[in-house]
């Protein structure tokens, strides 16, 4: 299992898989894969996409969860797995709440659950805590 360098951002899942939560922008990663939830600068390791604007949910619900499933295969597989969009706790705190209910983490807990373990203001909206009761 590919271990990081340092724990900023890195979210351990009820599980023991690791996670990375970052902002974009902010210093690259050694991360094996991305999940990028913003337009921009692609990194320059594997990664994908995912259409999702600033303080609102997936444009293609079904696309962000198959690229939520695949980021939580890898990160079990023991692949270093990075969330990032430009702020890194938006989007990032809710595709990770998201992660977390893939772990076992019941929907209607995720967002208190991120917010203990990433950032007190990941899931900034009402929509994006509402997108949440969904993951399966």
């Amino acid at each position: 299992m590919a271990e990081w360098l340092d724990d900023r951002g890195v979210v351990r899942l009820p599980s023991g898989v690791t996670v990375r939560g970052r902002a974009l922008g902010a210093a690259a990663s050694e991360a094996d894969f991305a999940l990028v939830l913003t337009d921009g600068v692609m990194p320059a390791w594997p990664h994908r996409r995912v259409r999702w604007p600033d303080f609102w949910i997936p444009l293609d619900r079904a696309d962000a969860l198959d690229a939520l499933r695949e980021a939580y295969r890898r990160a079990g597989d023991g692949e270093r797995v990075e969330v990032a969009c430009r702020g890194g706790r938006g989007r990032t705190g809710t595709a990770l709440a998201a992660l977390a209910i893939l772990d076992g983490v019941p929907a209607d807990q995720a967002v208190g659950w991120i917010r203990a373990n990433y950032h007190p203001k990941a899931v900034e909206t009402p929509w994006q805590r509402r997108w949440l009761r969904d993951v399966r």
